[in-house]
């Protein structure tokens, strides 16, 4: 009979894990194959290099370096905040804050991520944007500024959490031989315990720029839903992500070569998280220690 009941958990956990594979597969089977249909009508050249997106007027033109490009700069606005200031709130709980202080703001800090993203999205529009406004006269009310700013502050817990984890779990016995050896606390935290947790902290970076990259709501609230090429952060643009949402709002056609550019958009943002997870994967082997 016990040997009856461990074959059937077996077979759910093979189930579940199957069901999750089968899932990823059927998500990039259904891009592959609409985005297939959407290069037989649009050169991948002409997609790949093409500075105009456009694809809901009536010259449609298709260029995703636009919605690269804004992708990219709203994640790199959120990296410049979420990556310091998550890292040093991680070495200040691993390392300074004691046991009851760690208990009360690590949970805290992680409500953030329950926090529905459209309310951030209109944080961004309505209290950051005419905050900045006072710093930058000329901002437009919609930019890629504040809406990379508050998706760093979104995502600090991610880097927060998980750096933490990876610093916790460097071995008691690393520290102690530091002090023995007359190192002070801030030392032994950034030149014995940071480097030794790298791989853990380098996946968490990962994992954060990932998040940054799918974001949705609040560059579709308050980066303006503007396609065109810039590397400007105080200019409005869009993002793959918003422009699926503007697509998704079920003015098109199904079937229309303009509804199927958002596969097409889907499969290079696929590919970007891909790419990320595929290098994180290697920085935490390169990096990895056995204790």
């Amino acid at each position: 009979m016990r040997r009856v009941k461990e074959r059937v958990i077996e077979a759910a956990l093979f189930l579940a894990a199957a069901a999750s594979v089968l899932v990823t597969l059927g998500i990039v089977g259904a891009l592959v194959y609409e985005s297939s249909t959407f290069f037989a009508h649009v050169s991948i050249i002409e997609f790949l290099t093409g500075t105009q997106w456009t694809p809901l007027t009536a010259d449609a033109r298709f260029g995703v370096l636009p919605l690269v490009s804004g992708t990219l700069v709203t994640t790199a606005v959120a990296l410049a905040v979420a990556i310091p200031v998550g890292t040093i709130c991680a070495v200040w709980l691993s390392e300074y804050a004691s046991h009851r202080i760690r208990e009360v703001v690590k949970p805290a800090l992680e409500l953030l991520t329950a926090v529905p993203t459209v309310v951030f999205g209109y944080f961004a529009l309505l209290f950051v944007t005419p905050l900045l406004q006072r710093v930058i006269p000329n901002l437009p009310g919609f930019n890629m500024l504040s809406a990379g700013l508050v998706i760093g502050v979104m995502v600090i817990p991610y880097v927060t959490s998980l750096s933490e984890e990876a610093m916790r779990a460097v071995p008691l016995a690393l520290r102690e031989g530091a002090y023995a050896l007359g190192a002070t606390r801030i030392q032994v935290a950034w030149r014995v315990v940071f480097p030794a947790a790298l791989s853990g902290i380098s996946a968490s970076y990962i994992l954060t720029v990932s998040r940054a990259l799918g974001e949705t709501m609040i560059v579709a609230i308050a980066a303006g839903m503007q396609a065109k090429l810039t590397l400007n952060p105080t200019e409005p643009a869009a993002t793959i992500t918003a422009f699926i949402v503007q697509v998704s709002l079920g003015d098109l056609i199904h079937g229309s070569i303009g509804y199927q550019s958002i596969f097409a958009a889907g499969l290079v943002l696929l590919l970007m998280t891909l790419g990320l997870n595929i290098l994180g994967f290697l920085i935490q082997r390169r990096y990895r220690e056995a204790y």
